[in-house]
């Protein structure tokens, strides 16, 4: 049985931005997909090559990074991290960066590649990865 994922999609269309909640929705090719809305009946197609989608990590993964993070960071308990928060707003410098992978890189046995690592500036995008990376593992 498929496991439950929750995920949000955004596109900037001109001006205008959209923001769907996913769900009973699909991709249907590399440049469309359609969404249910509560705005409106029906689908809605979507045709735009700046569409992001992205699925949000376990709260366990997020909760477990934040904790690393302030480890890393010899930040204290009292110390407001979010999921939203950016390395370098927390005092993260790039080495800090490069330390706060490698820790996470332990804490969930899995590989980040270079490229990967490069575009981790938040929690939320390092969480995200990890869960991506744990599912894609094989299995032991």
């Amino acid at each position: 049985m498929a496991a439950a994922m929750s995920v949000v999609v955004s596109a900037k269309l001109g001006s205008a931005a959209v923001l769907s909640s996913w769900k009973g929705n699909k991709i249907s090719s590399k440049n469309l997909i359609s969404m249910r809305t509560t705005a409106r009946r029906g689908l809605v197609s979507l045709r735009s090559p700046r569409f992001r989608v992205f699925c949000a990590a376990k709260s366990e993964t997020v909760g477990k990074v934040m904790q690393i993070v302030k480890q890393q960071l010899a930040l204290g308990d009292d110390a407001k991290v979010a999921p939203e928060s950016q390395f370098t707003d927390l005092g993260a410098d790039s080495l800090d960066t490069v330390e706060i992978v490698m820790a996470l890189e332990e804490e969930f046995g899995i590989t980040v590649e270079e490229d990967n690592a490069q575009s981790i500036t938040t929690i939320q995008d390092a969480a995200d990865l990890i869960d991506k990376l744990v599912a894609d593992k094989p299995p032991a």
